[in-house]
């Protein structure tokens, strides 16, 4: 087995030696099946890697399924072609497992490995996809985590940009109701997450446009909320949409 399925798989050798004795055995004893299962299917091996990962993408244990969406997210990176080529497939489990009930650490692998291949693909190729995805990333900007909530608005800035003329309309009311969020999220107590907050924004800001019938309006009459708020804690932001005839 080469370093890249290495990788995917998360052979024992990466497992911190910290971790508790029997969460390290319970672990390996998982890699153990998976290099039995490979060292019986030599052909077209990363094809089997592939179907593995998606077994264990819906085991019931939290635990492999968290694994295998690293695997995913590892496949994304190293052999794109591979992922494009089972897109269906892949983009299946990580909806699934972006809804997981019982793991936050699921969810966020999940997240992290969809805006690996939304930037190669540049979100081509979601169909329905999409809509599960911009529903269930909407949740998260609020979450507790803040490597999560920084993930959820990396991923929601991802498809404001990749959007399209087919769910500009869907995303347009999505982004409306997610207003407060981003408001919220522009002081938010990690800097990181202001940040990325901040860039998804402006990502964004083109859905926050308003109707030309509504162009007559003075400054203080358009998105009042928006406004005094930005004006007050990014004017600079506010300029900006201002000068883009966004508000």
């Amino acid at each position: 087995m080469d370093q890249t399925q290495r990788r995917m798989l998360g052979q024992p050798l990466s497992i911190p030696t910290t971790q508790p004795k029997k969460k390290r055995i319970s672990v390996m004893s998982f890699f153990s099946k998976v290099s039995w299962k490979l060292r019986f299917q030599k052909r077209e091996p990363l094809k089997n890697v592939f179907f593995i990962l998606a077994e264990r993408a819906r085991d019931p244990s939290a635990k492999k399924r968290h694994m295998a969406m690293r695997g995913l997210g590892t496949m994304a990176c190293e052999t794109p072609d591979k992922v494009r080529k089972y897109k269906r497939i892949v983009l299946d489990l990580l909806v699934h497992g972006l809804y997981d009930p019982m793991s936050s650490e699921v969810i966020h692998e999940s997240v992290k490995t969809l805006t690996i291949i939304l930037g190669k693909t540049q979100a081509k190729g979601l169909g329905s996809f999409f809509i599960d995805i911009t529903l269930q990333t909407r949740t998260l900007l609020d979450d507790e985590d803040d490597s999560l909530r920084y993930s959820a608005f990396v991923l929601f800035g991802q498809l404001a940009a990749f959007a399209g003329r087919k769910w500009k309309k869907f995303f347009t009311s999505q982004v409306k109701q997610t207003q407060d969020s981003l408001l919220i999220h522009l002081q938010d107590r990690n800097p990181q997450v202001a940040k990325a907050c901040r860039t998804t924004f402006r990502a964004c800001s083109p859905y926050l446009r308003q109707r030309k019938e509504y162009s007559f309006q003075s400054e203080d009459q358009r998105n009042p909320k928006l406004c005094r708020q930005l004006s007050h804690y990014h004017p600079e932001l506010l300029q900006y949409l201002y000068a883009n005839k966004i508000l």
